[in-house]
Parts: structure tokens; sequence; C-alpha cells
């Protein structure tokens, strides 16, 4: 089929959406990241006092998982909301909901003063915050790669899949400000409160984009055959995905394993384990998180300008497969205690993980029928962090505490690299210039 050439009007809707979707996936990545900075850092002291403290750790990176638990639930909610009724009314309520409960995590009283519902209400506004994230991301890289040509889809969704990192960056600046700008007890006290209350920066966002911004040409094109023959259009559109759509689910799920894994070992995990057990200071750890993270940005929007190119399976595999590489260098750098080898470790890995992550969005996407698009893709991208990421910094803390060395958090990274390889390999190749080329390619029988 013969895309007609977007016209000037067209590029500047994609770069107006562009802008809206970066900014917006920042700040909600960043309202959920900073819960994982703090989990590491204030919470264990503030709502689990009572414990020892690596039971403190434990329960409070349990807290943290909640919001991984949640977020399958809100890719299964709001995958069903943005093929029934639009990707940005299921993105603008994600959006709105997610700094409604990072702004009330900012009010809540601690154990002191509450007593045992303060972990108890923790936990629901985490899982609030998971929820949200959980219908936010399908939304956001949807309106991006579906109002994107063929060519552009996987550089386009990069400017969702950018947010991760950006994310990371903006809650260890407002860490580190927080924590460097009053003296510790200050920030014990309230200083740990005001990143979580910045987060009321969402809302005129959420507001811009329920004013300014369409629904994706793909959407509205489902909307105006559903209009037409309202039986022509799946009514049940999350139960079709699950019927239909389990492989490519499951497998999709797979994909994320490698660089989720390495991911939340860097920015959760080592936060604690450099910390607590090779003595390293606290801002120095944020920062070298925080170098790492602005070098990994580029290459999250190079490797989906790439898959542009050569196709969404080159640029996973490739990148999984340096993940499963680097798993044993990786620990073998940070367990030297030096900051720099630290940062040449989660530098590393983030570059790799990178190259799996930017031309997700667009892979996920093109998986799934129009249709069913937001579910199998919501459900997919969201399955594994209820597999893999939210439990993380927990399993880790809990392998280091039954092994005392670091080679068993080695051989799990190792082993989640091995399942995304597998899941590329066994999926199709989704970008039909890669594919044209590869056809072409093939010897006449």
């Amino acid at each position: 089929m013969v895309t007609a050439a977007p016209t000037p009007t067209d590029r500047r809707s994609l770069r107006k959406l562009m802008a809206a979707g970066l900014v917006g996936s920042s700040l909600e990545w960043y309202d959920f990241f900073i819960y994982a900075t703090a989990a590491a850092l204030v919470f264990p002291k503030l709502f689990f006092p009572a414990a020892t403290p690596i039971v403190g750790l434990l329960l409070s990176f349990s807290t943290f998982w909640a919001g991984f638990i949640a977020r399958p639930i809100g890719g299964l909610v709001f995958g069903h909301i943005g093929d029934k009724f639009g990707r940005k009314p299921a993105l603008v309520i994600c959006l709105a909901l997610m700094a409604a409960a990072t702004f009330l995590i900012g009010l809540l009283p601690t154990s002191a003063s509450i007593g045992v519902f303060a972990p108890v209400l923790l936990v629901l506004l985490r899982f609030a915050q998971g929820i949200a994230v959980g219908g936010q991301w399908g939304g956001v890289v949807l309106l991006l790669t579906e109002s994107a040509s063929s060519g552009r889809r996987g550089f386009a969704g990069t400017f969702g899949q950018a947010g991760v990192p950006i994310g990371v960056i903006l809650g260890n600046v407002a860490f580190i400000v927080a924590s460097t700008s009053m003296p510790a007890a200050s920030f014990a006290s309230w200083g740990w409160r005001v990143p979580f209350l910045a987060s009321a920066l969402l809302f005129p966002l959420v507001l811009f984009i329920q004013l300014k911004v369409e629904d994706s040409p793909v959407y509205k094109e489902i909307a105006a055959r559903r209009a037409a023959s309202p039986d022509s259009v799946v009514q049940a559109p999350l139960k079709e995905a699950l019927r239909t759509h389990r492989k490519a689910i499951l497998l999709g799920a797979g994909l994320m394993f490698a660089s989720n894994a390495i991911f939340y070992v860097s920015i959760a995990g080592v936060l604690s384990y450099a910390t607590s057990t090779l003595g390293l200071s606290r801002q120095s750890v944020l920062l070298a998180s925080l170098a790492s993270s602005i070098i990994s940005v580029p290459f999250v929007f190079l490797s989906g300008r790439l898959s542009d190119r050569y196709g969404r399976r080159p640029l996973i595999l490739l990148g999984a497969l340096a993940l499963t590489l680097w798993a044993f260098p990786y620990f073998w750098l940070i367990d030297t205690g030096s900051l720099g080898m630290l940062f040449a470790a989660v530098t590393v890995a983030g570059i790799a993980s990178s190259l799996v992550y930017g031309p997700i969005a667009a892979y996920l996407g093109e998986l799934f029928e129009a249709h069913v698009r937001y579910s199998g893709a919501s459900l997919a991208y969201q399955l594994a962090s209820i597999l893999v990421s939210g439990g993380t910094p927990f399993i880790m803390t809990a392998l280091l505490g039954a092994t005392g060395t670091s080679v068993s958090v080695s051989v799990f990274l190792a082993l989640m690299g091995v399942v995304t390889v597998y899941s590329a390999w066994k999926l199709p190749e989704t970008n039909p210039v890669a594919s044209a080329v590869a056809a072409e390619a093939q010897p006449a029988s």
C-alpha cells in the first residue's frame, strides 16, 4: 500500500506530539522512579522503623514491587479503554492518576505519626502509581508510532521510550538537590517529600494533551469503521487479544526481561548495595547513575532510528547478547568499590539496554493488529514488569543475603538476557522496510 507523503501540517503535528510525548513520558517515569530512590534511602526508617536494616530494606523494596504488580492491571484496564475509546483519553486519565498518587505520597504521614496505617497507605498509593504507568505506556507510544509514517515509527516511538532514562535523570537531580541543600536531619524529616510534591507539574501537561493533541489516525479510522458498521469492529479487544495473540504477548514480554532486569539493578539495587555494603557515598552513587543515564539517552534515539533502517530484531538481539555477556563483568567492576568502575559498569549496561529498549515501542505495537494493539502491546509490556522489573531489587537483595556474593545476581542477569535473545529470535521482523530488503536478498527459487 502506498502512503501519501506527510504534509507540513502533519509534520508540525507530529513534532508537537513528539514533544508532548517526551515531556509526558519523562514526568510520568520521574514520578514512578523517585519511589525507587526513596525506597532505597529513606522509606525503611520512615515506614518500617521497628525492622532490622536488611528486613526494613526488603519490606521497602516489596512496596516498590507493588507498583509493578499493579502495572498489568493498568495495562488491562486502559488497554481496553484505549482500543475502545481512544489512545488519548486513556493517556490523559493515566497521567492525571500518576500526578495525584505521587503528590499524595509527598503528603503521607509516616509510621511515627499514624503507625501501621502509614505503610498501608504507601502501598495503596504505590499501587495507584503502578496502574497509571501500566496504562500510560501504551497510550503514549501508540499515539507516537501510529501518527508517524511507516519508515519513522521506530524513531517516533523513542520519544516515549526516552522518558525512562530522562525520568531517572530528573529523579536523581531532584534527590541530589534536596539532600545536599539541607541538613541530613531535615532531609529525613521533610526534604524527601519535595521530589514527590513536584509531580504537580504533570497537571498542566495533562490539560495541554487534552486540549491540543489529537488522537492517532489509526484509532480515528477504527472509530469511523465502528460508527459506520458497529458489528465490523471487535467489541471486546482485550478478550480478542488474549484469544488470538497469546504467543505474541508472552514473547513480547520476554523481549523486556534483559533490559528491565539490568535497569532496575542499576537504579535501585546497586544504589543500596554500593552505599550499605561497599561504603560509597549516597551522593556519589546518585551522580554516577545520573551521568550514566545522560549518556544512554542518545542511544535510545539512535537505536530507534537504526531499527527503521535495519529492522527491530537486529538491534534487540545485539543489545540482549551484550547484556548477557556483560552480566559478570558488571559486578566484577562494581565489587572493586571504585566509583569509576561502578560508573563504567552501569554505563555499558545502559548503552546495551538502550539498544533493546529503543525499538520496543514500535516493535510491540507492530506485533498486534490495530483494533487490539493497545491491549496486546500493553499486556506484553506490563507482564514483564510483574515478572521481572518490580521484583529485581528485592531478588537482588535476597540473593546477596542468601549467598553473600554478587555472582548469584550476575547469574540472574545472564538468564534474563537469554530469555530476551530467545524471544527476539522466535518473533518475526515487523519493520516493512527491513522485511522488504530481506525478501529481496533471498535467492530466487
